[in-house]
Protein backbone atom coordinates (compact mmCIF):
# COMPACT_ATOMS: atom_id res chain seq x y z
CA UNK A 1 0.00 0.00 0.00
CA UNK A 2 3.02 2.30 0.45
CA UNK A 3 4.06 2.14 -3.19
CA UNK A 4 1.36 3.71 -5.36
CA UNK A 5 3.48 4.01 -8.53
CA UNK A 6 1.97 1.00 -10.27
CA UNK A 7 -1.59 1.93 -9.35
CA UNK A 8 -1.09 5.55 -10.44
CA UNK A 9 0.11 4.27 -13.81
CA UNK A 10 -2.80 1.84 -14.12
CA UNK A 11 -5.34 4.54 -13.26
CA UNK A 12 -3.87 6.97 -15.78
CA UNK A 13 -3.88 4.21 -18.37
CA UNK A 14 -7.53 3.45 -17.65
CA UNK A 15 -8.48 7.12 -17.99
CA UNK A 16 -6.46 7.39 -21.21
CA UNK A 17 -7.97 4.25 -22.75
CA UNK A 18 -11.49 5.27 -21.79
CA UNK A 19 -11.00 8.78 -23.16
CA UNK A 20 -9.41 7.47 -26.36
CA UNK A 21 -12.32 5.07 -26.93
CA UNK A 22 -15.01 7.73 -26.60
CA UNK A 23 -13.09 10.42 -28.51
CA UNK A 24 -11.64 8.34 -31.32
CA UNK A 25 -13.54 10.40 -33.91
CA UNK A 26 -12.14 13.67 -32.58
CA UNK A 27 -8.90 15.42 -33.45
CA UNK A 28 -5.84 14.68 -31.30
CA UNK A 29 -5.99 18.04 -29.44
CA UNK A 30 -9.68 17.57 -28.63
CA UNK A 31 -9.10 13.98 -27.56
CA UNK A 32 -6.36 15.18 -25.20
CA UNK A 33 -8.66 17.88 -23.86
CA UNK A 34 -11.33 15.29 -22.97
CA UNK A 35 -8.74 13.09 -21.22
CA UNK A 36 -7.38 16.06 -19.26
CA UNK A 37 -10.85 17.11 -18.14
CA UNK A 38 -11.81 13.59 -17.01
CA UNK A 39 -8.54 13.24 -15.11
CA UNK A 40 -8.97 16.73 -13.64
CA UNK A 41 -12.49 15.94 -12.42
CA UNK A 42 -11.36 12.68 -10.82
CA UNK A 43 -8.40 14.21 -9.02
CA UNK A 44 -9.86 17.59 -8.01
CA UNK A 45 -13.49 16.54 -7.44
CA UNK A 46 -14.45 20.04 -8.56
CA UNK A 47 -16.02 21.77 -11.57
CA UNK A 48 -13.85 24.85 -11.04
CA UNK A 49 -11.39 25.21 -13.92
CA UNK A 50 -8.80 26.51 -11.46
CA UNK A 51 -8.96 23.28 -9.43
CA UNK A 52 -8.98 21.09 -12.53
CA UNK A 53 -5.93 22.99 -13.79
CA UNK A 54 -4.10 22.47 -10.49
CA UNK A 55 -4.84 18.75 -10.75
CA UNK A 56 -3.15 18.64 -14.18
CA UNK A 57 0.17 19.91 -12.71
CA UNK A 58 1.43 21.32 -16.00
CA UNK A 59 4.84 22.99 -16.24
CA UNK A 60 3.32 26.31 -17.28
CA UNK A 61 1.60 29.16 -15.46
CA UNK A 62 -1.68 28.06 -13.86
CA UNK A 63 -3.40 30.99 -15.58
CA UNK A 64 -2.38 29.63 -18.99
CA UNK A 65 -3.85 26.19 -18.23
CA UNK A 66 -7.13 27.75 -17.05
CA UNK A 67 -7.34 29.90 -20.17
CA UNK A 68 -6.70 26.89 -22.43
CA UNK A 69 -9.38 24.76 -20.75
CA UNK A 70 -11.85 27.66 -20.89
CA UNK A 71 -11.09 28.23 -24.57
CA UNK A 72 -11.47 24.53 -25.36
CA UNK A 73 -14.83 24.39 -23.57
CA UNK A 74 -16.09 27.27 -25.69
CA UNK A 75 -14.71 25.88 -28.97
CA UNK A 76 -15.79 22.27 -28.46
CA UNK A 77 -18.45 21.49 -31.09
CA UNK A 78 -18.19 17.70 -31.23
CA UNK A 79 -20.80 16.89 -28.61
CA UNK A 80 -22.70 14.53 -30.90
CA UNK A 81 -19.63 12.46 -31.79
CA UNK A 82 -18.53 12.27 -28.16
CA UNK A 83 -21.99 11.22 -26.94
CA UNK A 84 -22.39 8.61 -29.68
CA UNK A 85 -19.08 6.94 -28.79
CA UNK A 86 -19.87 7.08 -25.07
CA UNK A 87 -23.24 5.43 -25.68
CA UNK A 88 -21.53 2.77 -27.78
CA UNK A 89 -19.22 2.10 -24.82
CA UNK A 90 -22.07 1.51 -22.37
CA UNK A 91 -24.51 -0.16 -24.77
CA UNK A 92 -23.36 -3.75 -24.02
CA UNK A 93 -24.47 -3.28 -20.40
CA UNK A 94 -28.07 -2.39 -21.30
CA UNK A 95 -30.64 -5.19 -21.51
CA UNK A 96 -34.31 -5.97 -20.84
CA UNK A 97 -33.80 -5.79 -17.07
CA UNK A 98 -32.18 -2.35 -17.10
CA UNK A 99 -34.09 0.33 -15.19
CA UNK A 100 -33.98 3.79 -16.77
CA UNK A 101 -34.53 6.36 -14.01
CA UNK A 102 -35.62 9.85 -15.02
CA UNK A 103 -35.18 12.91 -12.85
CA UNK A 104 -35.86 16.62 -13.17
CA UNK A 105 -33.55 18.72 -11.05
CA UNK A 106 -32.02 22.18 -10.90
CA UNK A 107 -28.73 24.04 -10.72
CA UNK A 108 -29.21 27.02 -8.42
CA UNK A 109 -26.98 30.10 -8.79
CA UNK A 110 -28.50 32.66 -6.39
CA UNK A 111 -25.46 34.96 -6.33
CA UNK A 112 -24.70 34.96 -10.05
CA UNK A 113 -25.51 37.80 -12.42
CA UNK A 114 -23.40 37.39 -15.54
CA UNK A 115 -24.33 33.84 -16.59
CA UNK A 116 -25.92 33.48 -20.00
CA UNK A 117 -29.69 32.82 -20.04
CA UNK A 118 -29.85 32.74 -16.24
CA UNK A 119 -33.41 31.66 -15.45
CA UNK A 120 -35.77 31.52 -12.45
CA UNK A 121 -36.14 27.95 -11.18
CA UNK A 122 -37.64 26.18 -8.19
CA UNK A 123 -34.94 25.06 -5.79
CA UNK A 124 -35.81 21.43 -5.02
CA UNK A 125 -34.05 21.54 -1.64
CA UNK A 126 -35.83 24.63 -0.28
CA UNK A 127 -38.95 24.99 -2.40
CA UNK A 128 -38.04 28.62 -3.06
CA UNK A 129 -37.63 30.25 -6.48
CA UNK A 130 -34.01 31.16 -7.24
CA UNK A 131 -31.80 32.09 -10.16
CA UNK A 132 -30.46 29.05 -11.98
CA UNK A 133 -31.15 26.41 -14.62
CA UNK A 134 -33.39 23.36 -14.87
CA UNK A 135 -31.96 19.95 -15.72
CA UNK A 136 -33.32 16.65 -16.99
CA UNK A 137 -31.27 13.49 -16.52
CA UNK A 138 -31.63 9.78 -17.16
CA UNK A 139 -29.42 7.16 -15.52
CA UNK A 140 -29.48 3.39 -15.96
CA UNK A 141 -29.39 0.71 -13.27
CA UNK A 142 -27.86 -2.40 -14.83
CA UNK A 143 -27.33 -5.96 -13.67
CA UNK A 144 -23.53 -6.09 -13.77
CA UNK A 145 -22.65 -2.63 -12.48
CA UNK A 146 -22.79 -1.70 -8.83
CA UNK A 147 -23.46 1.94 -9.65
CA UNK A 148 -25.91 3.77 -11.96
CA UNK A 149 -24.64 4.77 -15.41
CA UNK A 150 -25.38 8.25 -16.75
CA UNK A 151 -27.30 8.03 -20.02
CA UNK A 152 -28.61 11.53 -20.69
CA UNK A 153 -28.10 14.95 -19.14
CA UNK A 154 -29.32 18.31 -20.36
CA UNK A 155 -29.21 21.75 -18.76
CA UNK A 156 -31.78 24.16 -20.15
CA UNK A 157 -33.32 27.59 -19.68
CA UNK A 158 -36.82 28.77 -20.52
CA UNK A 159 -35.20 31.98 -21.80
CA UNK A 160 -33.41 30.11 -24.56
CA UNK A 161 -34.60 30.63 -28.12
CA UNK A 162 -36.70 27.66 -29.24
CA UNK A 163 -37.56 26.51 -25.72
CA UNK A 164 -41.07 25.00 -25.60
CA UNK A 165 -41.70 23.43 -22.20
CA UNK A 166 -40.22 21.25 -19.48
CA UNK A 167 -42.37 18.37 -20.68
CA UNK A 168 -40.88 18.65 -24.17
CA UNK A 169 -37.39 18.59 -22.65
CA UNK A 170 -38.28 15.38 -20.79
CA UNK A 171 -39.81 13.77 -23.87
CA UNK A 172 -36.71 14.64 -25.91
CA UNK A 173 -34.63 12.80 -23.31
CA UNK A 174 -36.91 9.76 -23.48
CA UNK A 175 -36.67 9.83 -27.29
CA UNK A 176 -32.88 9.85 -26.98
CA UNK A 177 -32.96 6.64 -24.92
CA UNK A 178 -35.28 4.91 -27.38
CA UNK A 179 -33.14 5.99 -30.34
CA UNK A 180 -30.04 4.39 -28.84
CA UNK A 181 -31.45 1.42 -26.90
CA UNK A 182 -34.74 0.67 -28.61
CA UNK A 183 -37.49 -0.87 -26.44
CA UNK A 184 -35.08 -2.34 -23.89
CA UNK A 185 -35.49 -1.74 -20.19
CA UNK A 186 -38.15 -0.38 -17.86
CA UNK A 187 -38.64 3.34 -17.24
CA UNK A 188 -39.11 4.38 -13.61
CA UNK A 189 -40.46 7.88 -13.00
CA UNK A 190 -41.47 9.84 -9.91
CA UNK A 191 -44.76 11.61 -9.15
CA UNK A 192 -43.79 14.63 -11.24
CA UNK A 193 -44.43 12.52 -14.33
CA UNK A 194 -47.91 11.34 -13.37
CA UNK A 195 -49.47 13.09 -16.36
CA UNK A 196 -51.54 11.80 -19.27
CA UNK A 197 -48.96 12.83 -21.85
CA UNK A 198 -46.40 10.42 -20.35
CA UNK A 199 -48.84 7.52 -20.07
CA UNK A 200 -49.78 8.11 -23.71
CA UNK A 201 -46.13 8.40 -24.72
CA UNK A 202 -45.13 5.05 -23.19
CA UNK A 203 -48.30 3.29 -24.35
CA UNK A 204 -47.90 4.49 -27.93
CA UNK A 205 -44.26 3.41 -27.98
CA UNK A 206 -44.97 0.04 -26.30
CA UNK A 207 -42.31 0.72 -23.67
CA UNK A 208 -42.46 -0.70 -20.15
CA UNK A 209 -42.87 1.83 -17.37
CA UNK A 210 -43.51 2.27 -13.66
CA UNK A 211 -44.76 5.71 -12.58
CA UNK A 212 -45.48 6.73 -9.02
CA UNK A 213 -49.01 8.13 -8.91
CA UNK A 214 -50.20 11.27 -7.13
CA UNK A 215 -53.11 11.13 -4.70
CA UNK A 216 -55.22 13.28 -7.05
CA UNK A 217 -55.14 10.70 -9.85
CA UNK A 218 -58.48 9.21 -10.95
CA UNK A 219 -58.54 5.69 -12.38
CA UNK A 220 -61.16 3.39 -13.87
CA UNK A 221 -61.67 0.41 -11.57
CA UNK A 222 -64.30 -2.23 -12.42
CA UNK A 223 -65.88 0.13 -14.90
CA UNK A 224 -66.15 3.10 -12.53
CA UNK A 225 -64.05 6.26 -12.28
CA UNK A 226 -62.66 6.49 -8.75
CA UNK A 227 -59.97 8.39 -6.92
CA UNK A 228 -56.87 6.22 -6.73
CA UNK A 229 -56.79 6.34 -2.91
CA UNK A 230 -60.29 4.88 -2.74
CA UNK A 231 -59.15 1.97 -4.86
CA UNK A 232 -56.05 1.52 -2.70
CA UNK A 233 -58.19 1.40 0.44
CA UNK A 234 -59.77 -1.81 -0.85
CA UNK A 235 -56.41 -3.63 -0.69
CA UNK A 236 -54.70 -4.18 2.66
CA UNK A 237 -51.65 -6.09 1.45
CA UNK A 238 -51.82 -9.64 0.12
CA UNK A 239 -48.05 -10.21 -0.12
CA UNK A 240 -45.07 -9.40 2.13
CA UNK A 241 -41.61 -8.18 1.21
CA UNK A 242 -38.59 -7.49 3.44
CA UNK A 243 -35.68 -5.33 2.34
CA UNK A 244 -33.04 -2.90 3.61
CA UNK A 245 -33.55 0.72 2.68
CA UNK A 246 -30.84 3.21 1.69
CA UNK A 247 -30.07 3.75 5.39
CA UNK A 248 -29.54 0.00 5.76
CA UNK A 249 -32.63 -0.40 7.95
CA UNK A 250 -34.95 -3.37 7.67
CA UNK A 251 -38.34 -2.51 6.19
CA UNK A 252 -41.33 -4.82 6.14
CA UNK A 253 -43.72 -4.08 3.32
CA UNK A 254 -47.10 -5.41 2.31
CA UNK A 255 -48.32 -5.03 -1.24
CA UNK A 256 -51.20 -5.89 -3.53
CA UNK A 257 -52.15 -5.14 -7.12
CA UNK A 258 -55.32 -4.20 -8.96
CA UNK A 259 -56.18 -4.04 -12.68
CA UNK A 260 -57.08 -0.49 -13.72
CA UNK A 261 -57.43 1.81 -16.71
CA UNK A 262 -57.03 5.55 -17.05
CA UNK A 263 -59.81 7.91 -18.21
CA UNK A 264 -57.45 9.24 -20.91
CA UNK A 265 -56.44 5.71 -22.01
CA UNK A 266 -59.56 3.58 -21.74
CA UNK A 267 -58.25 1.00 -24.21
CA UNK A 268 -55.06 0.28 -22.24
CA UNK A 269 -55.05 -2.20 -19.35
CA UNK A 270 -52.71 -1.10 -16.59
CA UNK A 271 -51.72 -2.30 -13.13
CA UNK A 272 -51.94 -0.42 -9.86
CA UNK A 273 -49.52 -1.67 -7.19
CA UNK A 274 -50.38 -0.66 -3.61
CA UNK A 275 -47.43 -0.72 -1.19
CA UNK A 276 -47.87 -0.29 2.56
CA UNK A 277 -45.10 0.21 5.09
CA UNK A 278 -43.17 3.14 3.61
CA UNK A 279 -45.18 5.87 5.29
CA UNK A 280 -48.55 6.75 6.75
CA UNK A 281 -50.18 6.43 3.34
CA UNK A 282 -49.54 3.69 0.80
CA UNK A 283 -47.22 4.22 -2.13
CA UNK A 284 -49.11 3.85 -5.42
CA UNK A 285 -47.40 2.72 -8.61
CA UNK A 286 -48.98 2.54 -12.06
CA UNK A 287 -47.38 0.24 -14.62
CA UNK A 288 -48.15 -1.34 -17.97
CA UNK A 289 -46.49 -4.54 -16.76
CA UNK A 290 -49.29 -7.08 -16.34
CA UNK A 291 -48.69 -9.17 -13.22
CA UNK A 292 -50.87 -12.20 -12.55
CA UNK A 293 -48.92 -13.44 -9.53
CA UNK A 294 -46.74 -12.29 -6.65
CA UNK A 295 -43.53 -12.71 -8.64
CA UNK A 296 -44.42 -10.19 -11.34
CA UNK A 297 -46.01 -7.76 -8.89
CA UNK A 298 -42.86 -7.89 -6.80
CA UNK A 299 -40.87 -7.07 -9.96
CA UNK A 300 -42.76 -3.78 -10.25
CA UNK A 301 -42.11 -3.01 -6.59
CA UNK A 302 -38.41 -3.81 -6.88
CA UNK A 303 -38.12 -1.71 -10.02
CA UNK A 304 -39.29 1.37 -8.19
CA UNK A 305 -37.30 0.64 -5.04
CA UNK A 306 -34.18 0.40 -7.19
CA UNK A 307 -35.03 3.86 -8.50
CA UNK A 308 -34.25 5.30 -5.07
CA UNK A 309 -30.60 4.45 -5.67
CA UNK A 310 -30.64 7.08 -8.39
CA UNK A 311 -31.48 9.83 -5.91
CA UNK A 312 -28.12 9.20 -4.24
CA UNK A 313 -26.45 9.32 -7.66
CA UNK A 314 -27.86 12.76 -8.50
CA UNK A 315 -26.98 13.98 -5.00
CA UNK A 316 -23.46 12.65 -5.49
CA UNK A 317 -23.04 14.56 -8.74
CA UNK A 318 -24.02 17.81 -7.02
CA UNK A 319 -22.19 17.35 -3.74
CA UNK A 320 -18.98 15.48 -4.54
CA UNK A 321 -18.10 17.59 -7.60
CA UNK A 322 -19.90 20.70 -6.31
CA UNK A 323 -21.52 20.90 -9.74
CA UNK A 324 -23.58 23.99 -8.87
CA UNK A 325 -20.38 25.94 -8.20
CA UNK A 326 -19.28 26.28 -11.83
CA UNK A 327 -17.91 29.69 -12.85
CA UNK A 328 -18.01 29.45 -16.64
CA UNK A 329 -20.53 31.92 -18.03
CA UNK A 330 -21.74 30.89 -21.48
CA UNK A 331 -24.44 28.25 -21.90
CA UNK A 332 -22.20 26.37 -24.31
CA UNK A 333 -19.42 26.11 -21.72
CA UNK A 334 -21.89 25.13 -19.01
CA UNK A 335 -23.31 22.32 -21.14
CA UNK A 336 -19.89 21.07 -22.25
CA UNK A 337 -18.70 21.07 -18.64
CA UNK A 338 -21.78 19.07 -17.60
CA UNK A 339 -21.36 16.67 -20.52
CA UNK A 340 -17.76 15.81 -19.63
CA UNK A 341 -18.62 15.55 -15.92
CA UNK A 342 -21.47 13.14 -16.74
CA UNK A 343 -19.09 11.04 -18.84
CA UNK A 344 -16.57 11.07 -15.98
CA UNK A 345 -19.19 9.68 -13.61
CA UNK A 346 -20.02 7.15 -16.33
CA UNK A 347 -16.35 6.11 -16.17
CA UNK A 348 -16.75 5.52 -12.42
CA UNK A 349 -19.82 3.35 -13.04
CA UNK A 350 -18.04 1.27 -15.67
CA UNK A 351 -15.15 0.85 -13.24
CA UNK A 352 -17.56 -0.71 -10.73
CA UNK A 353 -18.04 -3.96 -12.65
CA UNK A 354 -19.33 -6.63 -10.23
CA UNK A 355 -17.81 -9.47 -12.24
CA UNK A 356 -14.27 -8.18 -12.79
CA UNK A 357 -12.04 -8.22 -9.71
CA UNK A 358 -8.94 -6.54 -11.16
CA UNK A 359 -6.04 -5.64 -8.89
CA UNK A 360 -6.64 -1.94 -9.51
CA UNK A 361 -10.30 -2.21 -8.57
CA UNK A 362 -9.37 -4.17 -5.43
CA UNK A 363 -6.80 -1.58 -4.36
CA UNK A 364 -9.23 1.30 -4.95
CA UNK A 365 -11.78 -0.53 -2.81
CA UNK A 366 -9.20 -1.05 -0.05
CA UNK A 367 -8.21 2.61 -0.14
CA UNK A 368 -11.86 3.68 0.01
CA UNK A 369 -12.49 1.35 2.97
CA UNK A 370 -9.50 2.86 4.74
CA UNK A 371 -10.96 6.35 4.24
CA UNK A 372 -14.55 5.49 5.11
CA UNK A 373 -14.01 2.51 7.43
CA UNK A 374 -17.08 0.92 5.82
CA UNK A 375 -17.39 -1.89 3.25
CA UNK A 376 -19.86 -0.08 0.96
CA UNK A 377 -18.40 0.55 -2.48
CA UNK A 378 -20.63 3.45 -3.49
CA UNK A 379 -19.89 6.47 -5.65
CA UNK A 380 -18.43 8.48 -2.76
CA UNK A 381 -16.04 5.74 -1.67
CA UNK A 382 -15.03 4.93 -5.25
CA UNK A 383 -14.36 8.59 -6.14
CA UNK A 384 -12.34 9.18 -2.98
CA UNK A 385 -10.36 5.97 -3.47
CA UNK A 386 -9.36 7.07 -6.98
CA UNK A 387 -8.58 10.61 -5.80
CA UNK A 388 -6.37 9.24 -3.02
CA UNK A 389 -4.33 7.26 -5.56
CA UNK A 390 -4.01 10.14 -8.07
CA UNK A 391 -3.03 12.59 -5.32
CA UNK A 392 0.15 10.54 -4.81
CA UNK A 393 1.24 11.31 -8.39
CA UNK A 394 4.02 13.87 -8.80
CA UNK A 395 2.81 14.74 -12.29
CA UNK A 396 -0.51 15.19 -14.07
CA UNK A 397 -1.69 13.28 -17.10
CA UNK A 398 -0.37 15.48 -19.93
CA UNK A 399 3.10 13.91 -20.08
CA UNK A 400 1.51 10.48 -19.76
CA UNK A 401 -0.78 11.24 -22.72
CA UNK A 402 2.14 12.41 -24.85
CA UNK A 403 4.05 9.17 -24.28
CA UNK A 404 0.81 7.20 -24.58
CA UNK A 405 0.01 8.60 -28.04
CA UNK A 406 3.63 8.28 -29.11
CA UNK A 407 3.64 4.60 -28.11
CA UNK A 408 0.37 3.96 -29.95
CA UNK A 409 1.74 5.62 -33.12
CA UNK A 410 4.86 3.45 -32.92
CA UNK A 411 2.76 0.32 -32.52
CA UNK A 412 0.61 1.36 -35.48
CA UNK A 413 3.65 1.96 -37.70
CA UNK A 414 5.09 -1.41 -36.61
CA UNK A 415 1.86 -3.20 -37.56
CA UNK A 416 1.83 -1.48 -40.95
CA UNK A 417 5.46 -2.41 -41.60
CA UNK A 418 5.01 -6.08 -40.81
CA UNK A 419 4.80 -8.36 -43.88
CA UNK A 420 1.39 -9.81 -44.68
Amino acid sequence: MNNYTRFIYEMKRKVSNFSKNISNKLSKPKSKFIAQMIYGFLKSQSVLLSEISRALKENILLKKTIERLSRNLENFDDQKELIEEYIRKIKPHINENTVFCCDKSDLVKPHSYELELLDRVRDGSTGETEKGYDTFEIAALTENKELPIEIYSRIYSSLEKGFKSQNIEALNGLDFVEKHFGKKGIYALDRGYDANRYFKYFSKGNKDFVIRATKKRNVIYKGKSLNIEKVAALYKGKYAYHYKNKKNKERNLKFSYAPIKLPALKDKELTLVIIRGLGKKPMLLISNLRPDAKKLTLAILKTYIRRWKIEEYFRFKKQKFDSENFRVRSMKKIRNLDLILSITIGFLALFSDKRRKTKLRIIVKKVSERIYDIPDFDYYALADGIKEILTKSYSGITSFLNSYYKKRRSQKRLRLSLPL
